[in-house]
């Protein structure tokens, strides 16, 4: 679930990563006003080493987590991602790592809290 810190964390979270070292498309002129799911955003966040560091780091402990939960019995696992204001970082983030989720064989899917309670006016 992606979400933007400056409305607070989702309650119910098992995992939350926080993305916010990663840089921000809300200060690169023309990406403000979209979110993490355009085709803009995506590419300038890809083009972000940190950003594919940070997704490789994320997936990696994913990976490793999740079977060890399913040992335990546990059928489901919240993991919430936020960045600022949960438009740009987080949602892009967050629809990556289900993405891979899905690849490698777990039934994964984003959920976007925030994505437009923030959403600036546009021109």
């Amino acid at each position: 679930m992606s979400f933007g810190h400056k409305f607070g964390p989702p309650r119910d979270l098992e995992l939350l990563f926080d993305v916010r070292h990663l840089p921000n498309p809300f200060f690169v002129d023309g990406l403000r006003a979209l979110t993490g799911s355009d085709r803009r955003v995506i590419k300038y966040l890809n083009a972000q080493p940190e950003v594919t560091e940070t997704l490789r780091r994320f997936s990696e402990l994913l990976d490793y987590l999740l079977p060890q939960y399913q040992r335990e019995g546990k059928s489901y696992l919240t993991v919430g991602i936020g960045c600022t204001g949960g438009r740009h970082r987080s949602v892009m983030i967050a629809n990556e790592l289900a993405k891979r989720l899905r690849r490698n064989g777990f039934e994964a899917h984003a959920v976007h809290r925030d994505m437009r309670k923030s959403a600036p006016a546009r021109n």
